[in-house]
Formats: C-alpha cells, sequence, structure tokens
C-alpha cells in the first residue's frame, strides 16, 4: 500500500473525510472514489451504481464497490441529484484503480447547494486527515 505522502490528491478537487472526491463541473458535481481509498481497497472487482434520476441527501451511501478484500459503501459527500452515472464501471470496475480521477468517475450530480463544495477538504487538509487517522 502507497504511504499518505504517495497519494495522488489533485489539487483542483474537494475530498470528504470518507474517502470520495468532487470536481464541480458546470454547476454539477463529478464524483468518484480517492486515490486512498482505491489503494486501500485493492483490485475492484465490482461496482454498484446507482440509477440516473435519484436524489441523495449528503452522508447517505450511493454505491458499493467490491474489492478482492471487501465490499465498501460510498457516501455522498453532498446532497443531489444523480444526472449521470459511469456505465463504463459495469464493464470494467478495474478503472477505479487504474483511474480513480479519470475514466474511474462514478457519478454526476447536481447538487442541491454548489456551495457545499466549499465545505469539503482541500486536497492539503485531506493529506492531514488520512495522516491522522488514515
Amino acid at each position: 500500500m502507497k504511504k499518505v505522502e504517495e497519494i495522488n490528491l489533485p489539487e483542483e478537487l474537494r475530498y470528504s473525510a470518507d474517502h470520495e472526491w468532487v470536481r464541480m463541473e458546470d454547476g454539477l458535481a463529478r464524483i468518484g472514489i480517492t486515490d486512498y481509498a482505491q489503494d486501500q481497497l485493492g483490485d475492484v472487482v465490482y461496482c454498484e451504481l446507482p440509477s440516473g434520476g435519484i436524489h441523495f441527501a449528503k452522508g447517505a451511501v450511493f454505491a458499493t464497490v467490491e474489492s478482492v478484500k471487501s465490499v465498501s459503501e460510498c457516501i455522498m459527500p453532498l446532497a443531489g441529484e444523480v444526472t449521470a452515472v459511469n456505465a463504463a464501471l459495469n464493464n470494467d470496475p478495474a478503472l477505479l484503480n487504474s483511474s480513480p480521477y479519470g475514466d474511474g468517475w462514478m457519478i454526476l450530480v447536481k447538487p442541491d447547494d454548489p456551495a457545499a463544495w466549499d465545505a469539503l477538504l482541500t486536497a492539503e487538509r485531506y493529506r492531514e486527515h488520512l495522516g491522522g487517522n488514515g
């Protein structure tokens, strides 16, 4: 497993303490799991994503990711309605490992409050979180 200082954390993203990332794009929030999360999971073999049109509250479980080691729940970092789902993960869930911030994105969400992004952790704060109790 990677050391905390080896974890890839793009500065332009925001992070949740539950190891999801958020990228704002034209008022929509693209969400996935962090490099840290995929590293801890190991080889991902299955990903269960929600359908489009479903609304999730902040803190709700929106997906599950199964690896050779465990099954983990993905937690919504902000409230909103799912507008798109990455169907590529159905056939190739390993994208979560190989490209967690690119091709391995999970859902696109129309946030209830776009300002909720500001309350998420910066890369620096998330790295501090990992160092303290990662």
